[in-house]
């Protein structure tokens, strides 16, 4: 007998090739929408575009891109189904979009049915439409705990959380033969960081864990699905919103109890001496949005999102930042020897982020790391604020999708000497600028650029250069026998990470 999802699958398919017919039987005169004049693309199908020609083309949709972008330019269309995605891979493009007509492309698309569900209907920095609630909920942000001030007030804890990192990595390398996990370390590393952030508790490891364990279940919940784009098949998927709506459940009912813990926390604070002054929370439980308050539900989203926001991208940056300290030890002692011009300032204490801030080479080291591996093939999605916008004299239709592609921009030989190099040296006194806020001109844009240009750029920049700067400091890295040889290929996950995870070995240094 044939398994219900097979079943499934043929239902749709059948269901698909019905439209289709139907589609194909309509007069061409009755067709609703107005003739735009769109960046090119690959001619598609009728109703579903170019879906199943990316669905079923055997690749990753970045090497699909990749492949289209010598036949259409640096501005092409793909219609995927009910949506229209304009990718962009040309800087002059990208600048003309988000900086100089940014007010026109600061909005951002419809999203899923299922997103919505865990974006409590956009109500999040990065998926609000562009207005007061956005506004207000990015100044909140950013006022609140992104600011320089604010981050300074939280050095404490990022201490703390650093010596538990380097604490983890020893255990784990004395119980492996000096064996480590690269991006499993430094993702634990940043979430608890994180977590004291938002809800100012120093959670234990199994409690961590636990977290974390369901914010990663959301990550791959809200993954797009083929309803996405072709909501006639949404009847199709009840029980993947079933699914959907119980990971909401246990998202709200993971995270409701540390809201109520602040919450008693600031109502009697003598009876809870050990937790931090001030969170994230904080500012959400004063937060005003268009005269109200934000719900409890909001409030989950929100922490959801500052979590989820900042663990996999800094992890991500380390585990390649590791990668390519093996793979040329010369540029590993290069900045030990910073290190240690440091430590004989300070005392001999581990590095802080204001030793790093003096460190040429380690901050070099990271803008060529985060040119050479941006955390995503593309930033986050931008779209139009209104109806009859234009961009690089093409239409773009309300409802499209902006996409913009960064590895054409950080690997553009116009724009970079020798780009399939990495070398830090180019960003040292003399050499290549690049200004990683796009605002002069769009070379690297790790961070988005423009309106919507992430508001954790300086805390992201922190974390990975003094993460980079503690293992530096603590260990030697070198290669671990199951992984001789590097592997510097790529694969999508939540961000884009090594194909093969990273396992290195450590020997302690003597400082």
């Amino acid at each position: 007998m044939a398994s219900p999802d097979l079943l499934s699958s043929a239902a749709i398919l059948a269901f698909s090739l019905l439209l289709l017919f139907l589609f194909n039987k309509r007069p061409t005169g009755t067709f609703p929408f107005k003739k735009l004049n769109l960046p090119p693309g690959p001619p598609g199908w009728p109703l579903v575009g170019n879906l199943f020609q990316v669905a079923f083309s055997g690749k990753q949709f970045i090497h699909y891109v990749n492949d289209l972008i010598p036949v259409y330019g640096p501005i092409l269309t793909l219609k995927m189904g009910a949506r229209t995605m304009i990718i962009i891979s040309n800087s002059e493009i990208v600048h003309e979009a988000l900086v100089e007509n940014g007010h026109q492309f600061a909005s951002r698309p419809a999203e899923n049915a299922t997103r919505t569900i865990f974006s409590s209907n956009k109500f999040t920095v990065n998926s609000a439409i562009y207005g007061a609630e956005w506004r207000a909920l990015r100044r909140n942000m950013v006022s609140g705990v992104l600011s320089s001030a604010r981050l300074r007030e939280f050095q404490p804890a990022r201490r703390v959380a650093m010596d538990r990192f380097i604490d983890h990595i020893r255990a784990e390398a004395a119980a492996n033969d000096g064996g480590v996990w690269v991006l499993r370390n430094a993702r634990f590393a940043v979430f608890c960081f994180l977590i004291h952030m938002c809800f100012g508790v120093d959670l234990n490891e199994e409690a961590v864990g636990r977290v974390d364990a369901v914010m990663k279940k959301v990550l791959i919940t809200v993954t797009p699905r083929m309803d996405d784009f072709l909501p006639l098949l949404r009847p199709f998927f009840s029980k993947q919103r079933r699914e959907a709506l119980a990971v909401r459940c246990e998202q709200m009912e993971t995270i409701i109890p540390l809201i109520e813990k602040r919450r008693e926390t600031l109502r009697n604070p003598t009876a809870h001496p050990e937790a931090a002054p001030f969170s994230y929370l904080d500012t959400l439980f004063d937060l005003n949005v268009e005269g109200r308050s934000p719900t409890d539900s909001e409030i989950v989203t929100l922490c959801s999102e500052f979590l989820n926001g900042g663990t996999d991208t800094t992890a991500t940056a380390i585990e390649w930042g590791v990668a390519r300290l093996i793979e040329n030890p010369r540029m590993q002692a290069r900045i030990y020897e910073e290190i240690e011009a440091a430590m004989d300032r300070n005392g001999r204490n581990p590095v802080n982020e204001r030793d790093t801030e003096s460190m040429e080479y380690l901050q070099a080291f990271v803008k060529e790391l985060l040119r050479k591996h941006p955390p995503t093939y593309f930033s986050l999605t931008h779209a139009p604020v209104k109806e009859g916008l234009k961009l690089a004299g093409y239409d773009v239709p309300a409802n499209a999708s902006l996409e913009i592609y960064l590895p054409s921009l950080s690997e553009d030989p116009r724009m970079w000497k020798d780009p399939a190099v990495f070398d830090p040296e180019r960003f040292l006194t003399g050499g290549e600028k690049a200004d990683i806020t796009g605002v002069t001109v769009i070379k690297m844009i790790p961070f988005g650029a423009g309106r919507r240009i992430c508001p954790g750029l300086a805390m992201g920049m922190t974390n990975v250069t003094l993460l980079l700067a503690r293992m530096v400091q603590s260990f030697e890295w070198g290669p671990h026998p199951d992984q001789p040889k590097l592997d510097f290929s790529s694969k999508l996950e939540f961000t884009v990470v090594m194909s093969r995870s990273l396992r290195a070995i450590v020997r302690p240094r003597n400082n």
